[in-house]
Order: structure tokens, then C-alpha cells, then sequence
């Protein structure tokens, strides 16, 4: 059956929407990542929840897993050419999640946005 949509958000959503993908693919937006080096930016997700967002992005053709063949397993996540043109979008994003931020600290509320050195430590 053929799925129909009712407004273009509803499709980028559909393969962007939740809580980790949009994470996931901003901060693979500068660089390809390792699993275990996503998982420690995104501390507050599950390494189930992480693998089973990176396979949905995976088969939506908008990041890359480049495998390769040693021991102990190493895996690569990048943005696919196809993710690649979401990066207008996740830069606009993030600009306006750490201008809301700035907003709420001004407004007294007890927010910070964290430096990746902090993420990562």
C-alpha cells in the first residue's frame, strides 16, 4: 500500500523524528564517529536504543556504516551524500537550540549546553 503524506514534515519525520536521530545525525554532521564514541555524547541513550536509531538511519540511506575487517570489530557511522543534505537543516537546528538556551539562562532557569570535551569526559 502506498504511503501517502499530508505535508512534507510528515516524510522528514518519518526518517529523521524521535528523540536520538536528529542527535545522532548532528553530531555525525563534522565527522564519522564509533559507536562508543556516540554512546559517550549522548550519555542519556541505550546502547539498544543507539544501534537500533543507527540501523533506521542506516536503511533511510542517510548515514554510511563502513565495516571494518579486523579484530576487534571496528564500525564507522558518517552522513551518506543523502544525509549530507540534511545539513542546512541540523545546522539551523542546533543554532537555534543553543539560542533558546541562552534564552532560558537569561530568563534565570537553571540550563546549560554542554562543550563536546565535556560530553566526552
Amino acid at each position: 500500500m502506498k504511503k501517502k503524506y499530508t505535508i512534507g514534515v510528515e516524510a522528514t519525520l518519518d526518517v529523521i523524528g524521535g528523540k536520538w536521530k536528529t542527535v545522532i545525525l548532528c553530531h555525525l554532521r563534522n565527522s564519522s564517529l564509533r559507536t562508543g564514541e556516540l554512546k559517550r555524547l549522548m550519555p542519556g541513550i541505550s546502547q539498544k536504543m543507539l544501534t537500533k536509531q543507527l540501523r533506521e538511519l542506516e536503511d533511510a540511506g542517510v548515514i554510511n556504516r563502513k565495516v571494518y575487517n579486523q579484530v576487534p570489530p571496528k564500525v564507522q557511522y558518517s552522513l551518506s551524500d543523502y544525509g549530507e543534505s540534511l545539513s542546512v537543516i541540523l545546522n539551523k537546528l542546533c543554532l537555534w537550540g543553543e539560542q533558546h538556551v541562552d534564552r532560558l539562562e537569561n530568563e534565570g532557569l537553571d540550563v546549560c549546553l554542554l562543550s563536546r570535551d565535556e560530553k566526552l569526559a
